[in-house]
């Protein structure tokens, strides 16, 4: 028997055919479920009636009772209005409509009691309620609840078709008129509603959608919150279940280490951080159990993550394993093809290049290298995942940059082996504790939180316009010391939508400042072909050139530890997490660092967040949670190229920490005592899960 929650909204009283098609191309609301699934973000407190004296423009929303005594229209066309005057004894209200007038005008009654809601606004001294919420009195009596009032979520065109809050109101209440004494099935364990003890599912819809007291709506919302994450952690930790119990690893032993001891030996020029050892530690116990490591490094800019993958790398090598590292773009690729080349350049260790650039005979030749096993180490971008690619033993892949690789792309790599490699990704951009636990919630995660010694702090400065003359004498100061500038544009050509320093203008600026031949200037961004701007960063690293006007081409994958200037211009155009990445491309070397945020006049309060905060904190870790609760997870750098794979109704990451911790604790309790999900009591959840990750990919599969 079908549940009456399933039913199609449109046969609700007073919906229709017209309003369910709006309701669900602009809020995904197609059943009574949906419905009572889209929850009020938060709730205005209608007990209290203003006295129209009292009103003044500053006020919020408010809420008033009267009469109507007159009624006018006014205007023509698009250009018509009508205006209605409320009068309560102690003054006078005009109410203006600029839409659905005639159904307006058909609905205002003469000498009855009517309660108006919404915003005032002022014009030429006089106050006014535009497009207010009407409703008559005797109607508002009769309502159940009276007290506080939902405000739902909407778009311009549920707004343009009258769909408000009292329509909202008005179809929760026929949705549990039809449902009735009907059972609503609960979705979570009656062991964890019980311990947390948690609202049942009929009293969390009612409480949200009707509350008496806003102490019921916490209650009721920490049950929705705490599910939505609790369904995500349950997913996680069942997929990671499911690796742990049928992917089984290859196992590296340690008295094989005969080049991975060599090189501690003989190549390694300074000491591991106490985090690089630890971090080694747990890849050690990783890969000598025989347990399959599905590893995420969490690193700040310039933490050693690189140098940890070639320690891993090298411990398949003495294995007799092979090892790749796929990298997102080719710079980022050639950067760790020449770093890792000139690190193991006295160790027979044989170690190709192959990128969307690299020629066809060449290509030809590290396709049967790979097969024969003469080549050890591959370092790649996407061209690593064509089918062509074969390895004869792949035993450890390295991704870096995770989140520019689908979870398909990932997948496709380790499939080259017929029994799966060593999963190790990196990630520069440091992912808030509760972000991390979502998104890669089930891969074991790493932190190296220690930056090498000897590394300066970086200084970071706010600089408007009229500060450029400072902004000089730092860049003439430090080339005079032999040193290098970057300067970054977010923009490569002037736009007429954003008042942003572009590119163009930006390197006929500095060049005019600093002219040829006394200073030289290159130019880098991403529409240059790969030989031309592989010619400009060459010129630059090798210290032939000393600025370089770039975009954000360069914000991973440039090592150039002479460079001791990072300048950001129209800065606020950046996120944290890539004016973070950008500052990292300075400070690599022994010599005092600086970043210069250069800013426009007319800056956001979220800009005003951003730019102080990348001044007073290097450390990203802090950035990220800053950038989280700026922006929401679903737009921070990184995670949106990926997509974020779920969505919540009221669970927030960026203030729910402790919710979700709580949710993941649960969801691995459940899976301890019950590993299958096949007791009697979880049987609500085995079904959920099949239903919620019905995928083409295999779990098996996913990193």
């Amino acid at each position: 028997m079908n549940s009456t929650l399933d039913q199609e909204i449109q046969f609700l009283s007073g919906v229709g055919p017209k309003r369910a098609e709006l309701l669900r191309q602009e809020l995904e609301i197609a059943t009574i479920r949906d419905l009572l699934n889209c929850f009020p973000f938060r709730y205005i407190d209608r007990t209290e009636f203003y006295a129209i004296r009292d009103l003044h423009a500053s006020s919020s929303q408010v809420q008033v009772k009267g009469v109507v005594s007159k009624v006018t229209k006014e205007g023509v066309g698009a250009k018509q209005r009508l205006k209605a005057y409320l009068t309560d004894g102690t003054g006078v209200l005009e109410l203006v409509w600029f839409k659905n007038i005639s159904w307006i005008l058909n609905y205002l009654k003469p000498d009855t009691e009517y309660v108006a809601f919404g915003r005032l606004s002022e014009f030429k001294s006089a106050i006014s309620m535009v497009h207010p919420e009407m409703e008559e009195m005797a109607k508002f009596k009769e309502r159940s609840f009276q007290g506080l009032f939902g405000v739902y979520p909407s778009t311009e065109k549920i707004k343009k078709a009258n769909i408000h809050g009292r329509v909202f109101r008005n179809m929760v209440e026929k949705a549990f008129e039809k449902i009735g004494n009907e059972v609503i099935p609960e979705t979570l364990p009656a062991s964890i509603i019980e311990e947390l003890a948690l609202p049942n599912l009929r009293n969390t819809y009612k409480i949200l959608h009707m509350p008496e007291s806003i102490r019921d709506v916490s209650k009721a919302q920490f049950r929705v919150k705490f599910e939505e994450l609790f369904w995500v952690q349950l997913m996680l930790a069942y997929r990671k279940q499911i690796h742990q119990r049928f992917v089984k690893g290859f196992v590296f032993l340690r008295e094989k280490d005969h080049l991975l001891k060599m090189f501690y030996t003989k190549h390694l020029p300074f000491s591991l951080t106490n985090a690089q050892v630890r971090v080694m530690s747990e890849i050690r116990g990783d890969v000598e159990q025989g347990k399959h490591m599905n590893r995420l490094i969490q690193g700040d800019v310039g933490s050693g993550k690189t140098l940890i993958a070639l320690l891993a790398m090298l411990m398949a090598i003495d294995n007799g394993f092979q090892a790749c590292i796929m990298a997102p773009t080719e710079i980022l690729a050639q950067q760790h093809f020449h770093s890792i080349s000139n690190m193991l350049s006295d160790l027979p260790i044989t170690i190709r290049l192959l990128t969307g650039s690299t020629k066809k005979a060449e290509r030809k030749d590290i396709h049967e290298g790979l097969q024969d096993g003469s080549i050890n180490i591959i370092i790649g971008t996407h061209a690593l995942l064509e089918d062509v690619v074969q390895f004869q033993n792949l035993g450890m892949c390295v991704i870096d940059e995770q989140h520019r690789f689908g979870v398909v792309q990932r997948a496709k790599l380790w499939k080259k082996n017929s029994q799966t490699p060593h999963v190790l990704v990196m990630t520069a951009t440091p992912i808030p504790r509760t972000l991390a636990m979502t998104l890669y919630g089930d891969l074991d995660v790493s932190i190296i939180d220690e930056l090498p010694p000897g590394r300066k702090p970086i200084k970071t400065a706010m600089l408007f316009d009229s500060h450029r003359p400072k902004m000089h004498k730092l860049i003439r100061d430090e080339i005079s010391k032999g040193h290098q500038i970057y300067i970054v544009y977010p923009l490569i050509k002037e736009s007429e939508s954003l008042d942003y320093k572009d590119l163009e203008d930006g390197y006929a600026g500095i060049t005019q400042v600093f002219p040829p031949p006394k200073y030289s200037t290159v130019v880098v961004h991403g529409k240059m072909k790969p030989d031309e701007k592989e010619a400009a960063m060459k010129l630059f690293a090798s210290g032939q050139a000393q600025i370089m006007v770039s975009t954000t081409v360069i914000e991973v994958g440039v090592d150039v530890p002479n460079a001791t200037v990072m300048i950001i211009e129209s800065a606020e155009r950046f996120g944290l997490s890539q004016l973070h990445q950008l500052r990292g491309r300075v400070g690599r070397g022994e010599s005092e660092s600086y970043c210069v945020l250069m800013a426009g006049y007319k800056l956001s309060n979220e800009g005003k967040t951003r730019l102080q905060s990348m001044v007073q904190t290097t450390d990203g870790f802090e950035l990220s949670e800053v950038d989280l609760k700026l922006r929401g997870p679903g737009d921070i750098e990184g995670t949106q190229q990926s997509g974020i794979p779920f969505s919540f109704k009221l669970a927030n990451l960026s203030t729910d920490g402790a919710i979700l911790k709580l949710a993941r604790q649960k969801a691995f309790e459940i899976l301890e005592q019950d590993a299958e999900l096949s007791l009697p009591e979880h049987s609500m959840l085995n079904k959920g899960l099949k239903q919620r990750h019905a995928q083409k990919i295999s779990w098996r599969d996913i990193s």
